[in-house]
């Protein structure tokens, strides 16, 4: 297993459109105690850089990553998938994410 592309920033576009499917997820969400804003304003700002992509996918449970991932155009999927297998994820695990 090489983590190296684990820590590979993807292209600028799949990145972009990560980061509108992770806040558009989030907003989604009970923000009674400021929980959904903490969420955002974590993300609005972050650049492509290191693992901040999947960083975004990993703020949620497998639920949640499951719905950003099925906003997401299959481009950004496979970006999202060879990341989550360079890190270890295997068959069942890319399955259940709907990978």
């Amino acid at each position: 297993m090489s983590l190296g592309l684990y820590y590979t920033p993807p292209p600028e576009a799949v990145f972009l459109e990560m980061k509108v499917a992770a806040i558009a997820e989030w907003q989604t969400h009970n923000n009674d105690y400021g929980y959904v804003d903490e969420k955002v304003g974590r993300i609005k700002d972050i650049k492509n850089a290191g693992d901040n992509f999947m960083y975004m996918l990993a703020m949620f449970d497998m639920d949640g990553q499951r719905e950003v991932i099925r906003r997401l155009s299959d481009e950004a999927r496979s970006e999202a998938a060879a990341r989550l297998v360079a890190g270890g994820a295997d068959a069942y695990q890319l399955a259940a994410l709907g990978l």
